[in-house]
Formats: C-alpha cells, sequence, structure tokens
C-alpha cells in the first residue's frame, strides 16, 4: 500500500513539473496565447486584425519596418503599453527619436474594426503586437504565435522616449540597455534582424560617407561600392534627406530574412551601429552564426515574443482604450499632472 501511496505522489509530482514547463514555455507572466477566445462572442480577435494588416499591407510594402519599429520604440519606453499611440503636446509620439515612426493609422484602423464587434475588451497594446507578427508574416517572415492579455497605459512623455539606443551607441552600450529590459544580447542581435526590411535617412549616416569621426575621411570599415552608390543617394551638398535600405541586397530588402548579416559581414552595413555588430566581439560570432544558420525565422519570432513581454501591464492594471490615441475618462495631460 505504501508503494502504491508514493508511486501515486511521483506521479503528480510529474504531473505538476510537466504542467509548469508547458505552462512557462507558452505564457510570459499573465499574457498567453488565445487570450481572446471565447471573449468576443464567435468573433476571432486575432483575425479580425489581420484582415486589416492584409489589406494595408498590400497597398504599402513598407508598413512592415513601420510597425516592427514602431513596436520596439512602445515597448523599450514604458513596456508593451501603446503609450506611444497617445496624443498630446507632450507625448511620447512628439520625441525625436519617434518623429518618423509611422504605422499609427494601421493600428487605429484594427482597432476601429475590433470596436465595431468586440467594444471595450481588446487593447491597443495587444493590438500593436499582433498586427506586426501580421505583417512579418506577410514579408516572409514565418508566423509566430503571440501571447496577449495586455493593457492600456495612462502615462506617455517625451522625455522617456530619449532612453531609445541610437544608430550611433556602442554595441555594448546597446547590450546594456536591452539587459536593463530583459532582453538578452542574442535578444538585442536577433531583434535587430528586423533591419533586413527597414530604411535609413542619409542625415543618419551621412558622416560614415564624408567626414567620419571628424577625420574627413569615410568610414574605413564600409565596402567601398556601398560607399560609392550610397554617395549617389546622399550628395554631400544634399537639401533632401533621401533614404536608403539598411539592407543593401536589392532581392531581400522587403523580405524579412537572414541577408541584414551576411550583408554587414561584408562590410556592407548602412547604419554605424549595424557595421559595429559584425565587428565588435561582443557580437560578431553571433552575427556570424545567424547568417549561417537555417532558422533565423523561428528565433526572430522568440525574440519578438519575448519583446512584448517587457514591462507589460495585465489584470486590473492601466484600462482598455476606447480609442488608441487618447485615454478613458479624460485628457491625458490632466492626468499626467494630477
Amino acid at each position: 500500500m505504501l508503494i502504491v501511496n508514493n508511486s501515486k505522489a511521483i506521479a503528480i509530482g510529474y504531473m505538476i513539473i510537466f504542467l509548469i514547463i508547458n505552462l512557462t514555455g507558452n505564457c510570459y507572466g499573465a499574457l498567453q496565447s488565445g487570450f481572446y477566445n471565447g471573449k468576443c462572442g464567435n468573433s476571432d480577435v486575432e483575425d479580425i486584425v489581420r484582415r486589416v494588416v492584409i489589406s494595408k499591407f498590400f497597398n504599402d510594402r513598407t508598413i512592415t519596418p513601420a510597425l516592427l519599429r514602431l513596436q520596439f520604440h512602445d515597448c523599450f519606453v514604458n513596456g508593451c503599453d501603446a503609450s506611444i499611440l497617445l496624443d498630446g503636446t507632450n507625448t511620447e509620439k512628439t520625441a525625436s527619436p519617434n518623429l518618423s515612426v509611422r504605422g499609427y493609422d494601421v493600428i487605429d484602423a484594427a482597432k476601429a474594426a475590433v470596436e465595431r464587434v468586440c467594444p471595450g475588451i481588446v487593447s491597443c497594446a495587444d493590438i500593436i503586437v499582433i498586427a506586426t507578427r501580421d505583417v512579418v508574416s506577410l514579408s516572409g517572415g514565418g508566423k509566430y504565435n503571440v501571447q496577449t492579455g495586455r493593457r492600456d497605459g495612462a502615462v506617455s512623455i517625451a522625455q522617456n522616449a530619449l532612453s531609445l539606443p541610437s544608430p550611433s551607441t556602442s554595441v555594448s552600450s546597446a547590450i546594456q540597455a536591452f539587459a536593463n529590459k530583459g532582453l538578452t544580447a542574442t535578444d538585442m542581435i536577433y531583434l535587430l534582424g528586423g533591419h533586413t526590411v527597414g530604411i535609413a535617412h542619409c542625415s543618419l549616416f551621412k558622416d560614415r560617407l564624408y567626414n567620419f569621426n571628424n577625420t574627413g575621411k569615410p568610414d574605413p570599415t564600409m565596402d567601398f561600392s556601398l560607399l560609392i552608390s550610397l554617395r549617389r543617394t546622399c550628395p554631400q551638398s544634399a537639401t533632401v534627406d533621401r533614404t536608403a535600405n539598411l539592407d543593401q541586397n536589392i532581392f531581400s530588402s522587403q523580405v524579412v530574412d537572414k541577408s541584414f548579416y551576411s550583408q554587414i559581414m561584408r562590410g556592407r552595413g548602412v547604419l554605424q551601429f549595424d557595421q559595429q555588430l559584425a565587428l565588435d566581439s561582443l557580437s560578431k560570432s553571433t552575427v556570424a552564426a545567424i547568417a549561417g544558420s537555417s532558422d533565423f525565422t523561428t528565433r526572430f519570432g522568440q525574440a519578438m515574443v519575448k519583446l512584448g513581454a517587457v514591462q507589460v501591464l495585465t489584470n486590473t492594471q492601466g484600462e482598455i482604450r476606447k480609442s488608441c490615441r487618447s485615454v478613458n475618462g479624460g485628457s491625458l495631460s490632466s492626468l499626467l499632472t494630477n
């Protein structure tokens, strides 16, 4: 009898361990896959968002880097709470790093579509991560499962957005900034894979073309053919701030793939920070491993899931906004000053 009871105890113990392993593998904190299942009647929240994203994507392929950047800039400040979406005179949206952020119209359209069938249930913060996941999939990046259950924040201050890593930051500083958000150096390097579909304005890298570190010469780490090409795009006397693809592979500049890593290993990084990833001892081995791997889309999706879990509001924290551009029950400015 004692042996039977011990066997039962052991079996129960294994069941508990099994459940813990499976639960921790499928959710971050209070977030979970399929959070909205059954909460909106027969409506599929993620499908509603997906249909809006598909419509936007086929009208404008540049919405992919726009939404990737929007999610990163949201999550990296106050956490993934949709604070970047709030309008106001001193909100994150008005901060210098966010002046060129786009994609707000996609989130607005998805929110309106969801509210029509399921009012007051789906957060703007969740819509950001769902929409970004879908546009990555449409761009060839595979489809990863997102956890939902976030709630929206009521604090959005421009000053907070100045903590976003700049294109000229060092690799070590960037690693520390990501670590402060609970993300590893490897997470950071995979997330930078989003640059495979991104662009940059000439003003962000023009010094590398003509006067790197005030030497009066170009950055010696830049591939010469890229230097010539970028000088044509960004003449020294130009008055218009033009743009260049961050992935210089013309066949994959609109595809979420690992091409970006191969490019920077060849000295073809446009931004100084991107090029340093392939040169710095803290990151170059990981860059090389990714460039030679076959599982980039899987690992990129995993990193995006981790990014989407940074400092989230759940349960009774925050609110579910009626409009993604404003908080419920009053102006944002009044909430910030009270």
